[in-house]
């Protein structure tokens, strides 16, 4: 056996299993990386390593980490981002840790771009040549998405006043490495994202595709001298799902964005302005502003477009998204979300504070005079993006179209606080639901679900809200569109303001503060219940500690319960903690500042 792979890999289990002793019969079964071990007719292992990338990207399920923010609780009392929320968030209990998950991928990435020129793939050399390119290029952008993680999770001022990130670890660790390492600077870990980032745009095509005879000219120059079948072979269709140069482009926006927000931000603008070309890198790649206008039909229901949804093939991306995982045929999210009546666990309530940030039909917040808002009828004339995403009382949901009765003297077990399964604050969870799954026991069925990595909404907000900052609401910079014009294509793809040119937009253009709060409420609004607002507002330096409120109705009177759930947050709780368990190990970490 080749005893230094043999090292690297027991260093990857050590990372998967933290402090327990490693004893013999478990490295015994280490499977070797020798190359002579399993070339060439078994380049399936080392596949299977790069595979632990993607194993690990954090997005690859829900987190509904809203419940620890003003956006929803949970009926769960066991949620961890609920125990989070009411001050059981410390360095050892930490719910939205990525250290160990996000280091072990990073690993055997590592170990995938030391020993990829290694394996051969193919027995054709130029086709080898090519699968060797991709693989590295899918290593490199893996390595960049999970530092991105890290640095969301874990980055903050440590107790010497700095911005840090975390180490930077771009070889396999082996027990004889070592571990005791401190963390680099912020801005280091963000070079070290976009040195990835770059390196995996240079070696991956922008989409996987077959071209076919005659279409030699469309193969990228950058890959030499090749035949179509061996294009196709290493670049074809099949990888669709895979790591690709628009999906760098997309993370490289992401990061951005964090490292212009403003609690991160040293530089003023010369961020927001990167961040913003970023942005506009990718949706320039889907027509620009035609990113949000081209797919207004299908934008906002992505989760449901029972017919787009049937008819996705492997890998292949609906117009809203920009990257997903695999489909499954399942009913978990409604088993956990779906009401009592419904066979419904009622998990995830939707707070008053959400509901009220839907502004009314003509565009105008639900507090502005002009709104036409009337809290004794407040569902009517409302953004239709409520009722779409939240299951107000009356609204009716599932197979049948049952009518949902949410009241504080409901005679059913969807009633206000009725029963343990029942909601906390007068609303369920519709968005990301798929109201033709039946749980009823007796005729329960399943349906075709994914989880988005990347949708082309969060990618436009992004552009918004850095253009914002940069130029202003109408300022484009050396784009062809302003925030300003994102802003309008989303409202109106939600049908907001159409009666009126949107009279509240227009009046907002004119000021960069009133443009920055509506820019963040449609995204808040656009990516509810994604697993976006309790990062934002870490990042905005905004308000942590506002309660979750709910409303209690009862003989058509609605009153507002002003603290369904408080939220009990430190200021310094804008960073999440390195692990405690790491910082007893590593002298060398340094914990962020406030935690101990």
């Amino acid at each position: 056996m080749n005893k230094g792979i043999l090292k690297i890999l027991v260093c990857a289990a050590v990372l998967l299993t933290g402090c327990e002793d490693l004893i013999e019969p478990a490295i015994e079964n280490n499977r070797q990386l020798d190359p002579s071990a399993y070339l060439p007719s078994d380049s399936r292992f080392p596949f299977g390593i790069l595979l632990n990338g993607y194993n690990r990207i954090p997005t690859n399920s829900w987190s509904f980490n809203d419940v620890a923010t003003d956006d929803a609780v949970s009926n769960d009392q066991d949620n961890g981002y609920l125990k989070m929320a009411t001050g059981q968030w410390t360095a050892n209990n930490n719910p939205a840790n990525q250290w160990t998950n996000c280091f072990a991928g990073i690993q055997y990435l590592n170990i995938m771009l030391e020993e990829v020129n290694k394996v051969q793939w193919v027995t054709d050399p130029v086709a080898n040549r090519l699968f060797t390119t991709r693989i590295k290029g899918e290593a490199y952008g893996l390595r960049a998405l999970l530092m991105y993680h890290l640095l969301l999770t874990h980055a903050g001022k440590g107790t010497s006043g700095k911005m840090l990130g975390v180490p930077i670890l771009l070889k396999p660790q082996t027990t004889s490495d070592n571990y005791n390492l401190p963390r680099a600077s912020f801005d280091d870990c963000m070079k070290q994202i976009y040195q990835d980032l770059d390196s995996a745009d240079v070696k991956l095509p922008l989409d996987y595709q077959n071209f076919s005879i005659g279409q030699e000219s469309l193969i990228p120059t950058k890959y030499g001298q090749v035949t179509i079948e061996q294009y196709n072979r290493a670049f074809g269709v099949t990888f669709s799902g895979l790591f690709t140069g628009r999906i760098a482009k997309a993370v490289r926006a992401q990061a951005a964005l964090l490292a212009a927000s403003p609690a991160y931000n040293n530089e003023g603008t010369n961020k927001w302005v990167e961040a913003a070309n970023y942005a506009a890198n990718v949706l320039n790649l889907k027509g620009g502003l035609d990113a949000v206008t081209s797919n207004a039909a299908s934008g906002l229901t992505w989760y449901s477009n029972t017919s787009e949804i049937a008819n996705i093939k492997d890998g292949a991306n609906p117009p809203e998204i920009l990257w997903r995982n695999n489909w499954g045929e399942n009913r978990d999210l409604e088993q956990a979300n779906f009401p009592p009546t419904l066979f419904g666990n009622g998990r995830i309530n939707p707070t008053q504070n959400l509901v009220d940030a839907f502004p009314m039909l003509n565009g105008y917040p639900i507090s502005n005079p002009n709104s036409g808002y009337n809290p004794a009828d407040p569902y009517t004339n409302r953004d239709p993006r409520l009722k779409m995403f939240v299951l107000v009382n009356g609204a009716t949901a599932g197979v049948n179209n049952t009518a949902i009765n949410t009241t504080a003297n409901g005679t059913t077990n969807d009633a206000l606080n009725r029963v343990a399964t029942s909601t906390r604050t007068g609303y369920y969870l519709r968005k990301l639901l798929r109201q033709d799954v039946n749980l009823n026991p007796t005729s329960a069925t399943n349906q075709r679900h994914y989880k988005p990595h990347i949708r082309y909404t969060e990618i436009a907000l992004a552009y918004a809200e850095a253009a914002n900052e940069a130029w202003g609401p109408t300022g484009t910079g050396t784009n062809a569109y302003s925030a300003y014009d994102i802003i309008r294509a989303i409202r109106r793809r939600a049908g907001i303001g159409t009666s009126n040119n949107d009279a509240y937009l227009e009046s907002a253009k004119g000021n960069k503060e009133t443009m920055r709060q509506l820019i963040r409420n449609e995204r808040r609004l656009e990516l509810c219940f994604e697993g976006f607002r309790f990062w934002d507002l870490r990042r905005w330096n905004a308000e942590l500690t506002e309660p979750a409120k709910g409303v209690s109705i009862q003989n058509g009177v609605y009153t507002i319960l002003p603290a369904v759930q408080d939220r009990v947050f430190k200021t310094y709780m804008k960073y999440g903690p390195i692990p405690y368990s790491e910082i007893l190990k590593f002298p060398a970490l340094e914990q962020n500042e406030g935690w101990n």
